[in-house]
């Protein structure tokens, strides 16, 4: 019996326990971007996620063969499904055709986050469709059916789906024990808007009739371009029956997010704030909703927020990917909550908060900021789809590894047969460390940084920017030598597009290795040492602490630091 053969990637990230607040999506229509692709991003975190690129094969099955599914998280088994006659080149979450998926857990209601007999996870839904769709409309039938037909064994998700013109957003939750399947909504963003989710979500109301809406048992009709909003059958009769909506309410007011993911203080200010961040870096109209983001939620008779941000909103300027990749970069910088302004930043300013998320002080309970960049981070990516470049060349992941902040992310196109040794599954794990692996060599440079934040990730942030730069001017190059060889030899065009990034992302690992013993050399021992040219010994620097930090040393210490005449 055939096993899923993506299970050693699976079980290199079994038994991640711990997801809450974990992912991070951005969603961009074509007509919001400066060259017209679309996007999604997606960070993958969690403490004892690895960071590495999964790939899997264009391959032809026969009609007896069984798929094994694992969860994603665990690495369990779950039971068989039959495997489809023939699957797709997948590469991360992005295949050949250009089609890209990510995700965020919301979690939802508790009793429906399990579900007996449920053989298709989110993780397993994700890599399973990726191989057997070609687009953003099939991807969403495959996906519904497949947790219809064999049952949903994940609590609430919210899944970015992306093909090279349209880009949706989907909101599953399970029906629980004694109903198989899940009820869900799917909406298509407007050309011109961007989405985000980040464990919460975000689908409120939604049109139930008319030309741009169908229900699940009319799904064949997604094809239909005019179709925008699609919606399992019973999403609001099930709400009814489990006491989560009024059944005396008009199905017109029902909200999904409000329904089966209630909003409370943490789903607000370590969740939505990260939407609103992203939101707010591209539309100055996003001020308003910042009292929401922290957590101050207005509600109505019925218990529903009436504060809330809207699902999508059109950005004040056309976005480049590069800004993309930045905006997967934020810790509030520029609002009251900037995580390196606090005293807990330390005195070099350090963005980050080591976990647990809440603590207590004298009997009341305080939050570290939960923000965009996280240092749990296994890996994150922005997907590119290009419409106007033949799929063989159109998709590109853009890559990285470990804290987003500090990453760089490298240009891997989805119709590659292979991935960088740096990168591939198997090399390393959460407890086996290598320097050969790009997880960790990335990691070495980025736990380095937080010991003085602002002294040491400014020659990263320079670092990062150079080579994000120069790997997009790279792929301008290859794109239309690759165009050119399509014309004429096609069948060359796959194999020139991996060398062109298996090269580049093991060279990037070994320019980053080199990076470290420069960043070592330069800050060890507490100094900041310049070469100096033409003399043996460096110039010295040990810049002198904040007054506000020496004057808290002081408080605490007393007189015994004293300096005695």
């Amino acid at each position: 019996m055939y096993k899923f053969y993506f299970i050693t990637a699976l079980l290199v990230v079994a038994s991640i326990f711990n997801r809450t607040s974990a992912c991070t999506s951005f969603l961009f229509s074509k007509g919001s971007t400066k060259d017209g692709s679309t996007m999604i991003t997606y960070a993958a975190d969690a403490h004892i996620m690895y960071g590495e690129l999964y790939h899997w094969k264009a391959a032809h099955w026969s009609s007896e063969i069984m798929l094994d599914i694992y969860e994603w998280d665990t690495g369990k088994f779950l039971g068989k499904i039959p495997q489809a006659k023939m699957t797709y080149n997948v590469v991360g979450n992005m295949n050949e055709y250009q089609l890209a998926i990510s995700e965020s857990t919301f979690g939802g209601r508790k009793e429906l986050s399990k579900q007996t007999g449920g053989i298709i996870d989110y993780g397993s839904l994700i890599y399973i469709t990726l191989q057997r769709a070609k687009n953003a409309r099939e991807a969403i039938v495959i996906m519904t059916n497949l947790v219809e037909r064999y049952g949903y064994a994940s609590s609430g998700e919210s899944f970015s789906i992306s093909d090279p013109n349209e880009v949706w957003i989907m909101e599953m939750i399970g029906k629980g024990e004694g109903e198989k399947g899940a009820v869900w909504v799917a909406r298509m963003l407007p050309d011109g808007y961007v989405s985000a989710h980040a464990n919460q979500a975000r689908i409120t109301t939604f049109p139930l009739s008319g030309k741009t809406s169908i229900a699940s048992d009319k799904i064949k009709n997604i094809y239909n371009k005019n179709i925008t909003t699609v919606y399992s059958k019973d999403v609001i009769a099930f709400a009814k029956q489990k006491g989560f909506y009024p059944p005396d309410e008009k199905n017109v007011d029902f909200s999904f997010s409000d329904s089966y993911a209630p909003l409370d203080f943490m789903a607000a200010r370590a969740c939505k704030i990260r939407v609103w961040a992203f939101f707010n870096a591209i539309n100055p109209e996003m001020a308003q909703y910042w009292e929401y983001a922290k957590g101050n939620i207005e509600r109505d008779k019925k218990g529903y927020a009436t504060n809330r941000m809207p699902l999508w909103v059109m950005p004040s300027r056309k976005i480049d990917v590069l800004e993309v990749m930045d905006f997967m970069r934020d810790h509030l910088e520029g609002t009251e909550l900037d995580m390196s302004k606090d005293p807990g930043a330390g005195a070099y300013e350090c963005p980050y908060r080591w976990r647990p998320l809440t603590f207590k002080v004298d009997g009341k309970e305080y939050v570290n900021e939960r923000v965009t960049a996280t240092q749990q981070t296994g890996f994150s990516f922005v997907a590119q789809s290009r419409s106007w470049l033949p799929n063989a060349i159109g998709g590109i992941l853009w890559f990285g590894v470990d804290d987003a902040a500090s990453t760089v992310y490298f240009p891997m196109y989805s119709s590659s047969t292979k991935v960088p040794k740096a990168y591939a599954v198997g090399n390393g794990s959460m407890m086996k460390f290598t320097t050969d692996a790009a997880f960790w060599v990335f990691n070495q440079v980025t736990n380095f940084a937080y010991t003085r934040y602002n002294v040491i990730h400014p020659d990263i942030r320079k670092k990062q920017k150079e080579l994000e730069q120069q790997y997009k001017d790279f792929v301008q190059i290859v794109d239309a030598g690759a165009v050119e060889k399509y014309a004429t030899h096609k069948e060359e065009t796959v194999p020139l597009l991996t060398h062109f990034s298996c090269n580049t992302g093991n060279q990037l690992v070994d320019t980053w290795r080199e990076f470290y013993g420069y960043l070592f050399c330069r800050y060890m021992d507490g100094n900041i040492r310049t070469a100096v040219p033409g003399q043996k010994n460096p110039k010295v620097e040990n810049p002198p602490l904040p007054e506000w930090y020496l004057n808290t040393i002081i408080k605490e210490a007393g007189d015994k630091l004293k300096f005695i005449e």
